[in-house]
C-alpha cells in the first residue's frame, strides 16, 4: 500500500431492509470506532436518510450507488445530486458495470454523471472494467482506456484530483471469481500510467480501488499491491464482521 489514504467502499446494491441495515450499520460503526481507516457505505437511495443519521459523527461516509445526469426536471423516478446533498452524501458510484450492462449506460452518459456529481461538490467513484470476452480477446486495456478517456474528454484531467476510480473486472463481480493480485495490479498500473500521460501529480495521488468479489480471504493480498488503494466491496459488505476484516486489511 502506498502513502495514498486507502478507502473501502461498501456497495449494498439492491439488498437489505430497514430492519437488516440498522444492526449492520451499527456493528460496522462500532467496529471502526477510533480507527483512521476511511470507509464509505453506498446504500439504496431509500435508505440514505436513515444511513446518514446513523453514521453522523462516526467518520464513515455516506454514498449513493447512482444518480441522474440531470440537475432537476421532468425525469420521473430519477434522483438528483441536490437530493443526495440533502442527506450528507459524500460519494456517488458512477458507471458501475451493472448500470452499463443492464441499463445500457454509455461511456458518454457515465461522463455526464461524473460531471454532475462534481458540480454538486460530491466525489464520484468512477467504475471501469472489462467483460470476460474482452479479457479473453486481450483488449482489457483498450476497454478500460475507452471508458476512462470518455470522462477525461468531458471534464478534463484536473477533475480527477477530486475523484476515486474503481477497477472492476466484470467477470469477477458476484461470481466468486477474483482477479489475481497480479491481474489487478497490472490494470491499476495501466490506469495510473494513462492518467500520468496528462498529469503525473494527479496520477500519483488518485485512489484506485479494486472491485470484484473482494472478501475477507483475499483482501489482504489484493490491497498489498502497489497501485491498489482499497476496495469497492459488494456481497461481503452485507456481513458486518467480514466487512470489518476487509477494512482492517488496508493496514
Amino acid at each position: 500500500m502506498s502513502e495514498r489514504q486507502p478507502l473501502v467502499a461498501a456497495n449494498w446494491k439492491m439488498n437489505g431492509t430497514l430492519l437488516s441495515m440498522q444492526p449492520l450499520v451499527d456493528t460496522i460503526k462500532t467496529g471502526l470506532a477510533g480507527s483512521d481507516i476511511e470507509v464509505a457505505i453506498c446504500a439504496p437511495y431509500i435508505y440514505l436518510p436513515e444511513l446518514s443519521q446513523r453514521l453522523q459523527g462516526s467518520g464513515v461516509a455516506t454514498g449513493a450507488q447512482n444518480v441522474s445526469e440531470h440537475e432537476a426536471g421532468a425525469y420521473t423516478g430519477e434522483i438528483s445530486t441536490t437530493m443526495l446533498n440533502d442527506f450528507n452524501c459524500h460519494y456517488v458510484i458512477v458507471g458501475h458495470s451493472e448500470r452499463r450492462s443492464l441499463y445500457a449506460e454509455s461511456d458518454a452518459l457515465v461522463a455526464d454523471k461524473f460531471a454532475q456529481v462534481q458540480s454538486a461538490a460530491m466525489v464520484p467513484i468512477l467504475c471501469l472494467g472489462e467483460q470476460l470476452a474482452e479479457r479473453e480477446a486481450g483488449i482489457t486495456e483498450a476497454v478500460v482506456a475507452r471508458q476512462l478517456d470518455a470522462v477525461i474528454d468531458k471534464v478534463g484531467i484536473a477533475a480527477f484530483a477530486q475523484a476515486v476510480i474503481a477497477y472492476e473486472p466484470v467477470w469477477a463481480i458476484g461470481t466468486g471469481k477474483t482477479a489475481t493480485k497480479e491481474q489487478a495490479q497490472a490494470v491499476h498500473a495501466f490506469i495510473r500510467q494513462r492518467l500520468a500521460q496528462q498529469d503525473s501529480t494527479i496520477a500519483a495521488s488518485i485512489r484506485i480501488l479494486y472491485g470484484g468479489s473482494v472478501n475477507a480471504a483475499n483482501a489482504l493480498e489484493l490491497f498489498s499491491m502497489t497501485d491498489v488503494d482499497g476496495g469497492l466491496v459488494g456481497g461481503a459488505s452485507l456481513k458486518a464482521e467480514e466487512f470489518l476484516t476487509i477494512c482492517q486489511a488496508t493496514r
